[in-house]
């Protein structure tokens, strides 16, 4: 069982920055791939980046790449979201998600274990 909690989300100025963070339980977090999702209102989840176990294979979405940065520090048991020129269209709930395998996916039914979610906001 994994346990996750997002924090870094907040207001910010198109153009701006942010850095989400995952906070994960248990001991065995070195052996789950991460993925981070988001969900704007009215639209279904979808996938913004993930990582493997070790960090050496990295996906992103085609909206996000260029921009936003996925990283981990497995003694920290943290996953982070790095997220740089933001759109007034990045807005939306953004969640983080783990997969018990070490190759990362890009569908939310990849994902056995999901956090409560950290509201992204970016004004024009």
């Amino acid at each position: 069982q994994v346990q996750l909690v997002e924090s870094g989300g907040g207001l910010v100025q198109a153009g701006g920055s942010l850095r989400l963070s995952c906070a994960a339980s248990g001991r065995t977090f070195s052996s789950y791939a991460m993925g981070w999702f988001r969900q704007a209102p009215g639209k279904e989840r979808e996938f913004v980046a993930a990582i493997s176990w070790r960090g050496g294979i990295k996906y992103y979405s085609d909206a996000v790449k260029g921009r936003f940065t996925i990283s981990r520090d497995n003694a920290k048991n943290t996953v982070y979201l790095q997220m740089d020129s933001l759109k007034p269209e990045d807005t939306a709930v953004y969640y983080c998600a783990a997969r018990p395998t070490t190759v990362p996916g890009t569908k939310t039914y990849e994902y056995n274990y999901w956090g409560q979610g950290t509201q992204v906001t970016v004004s024009s």
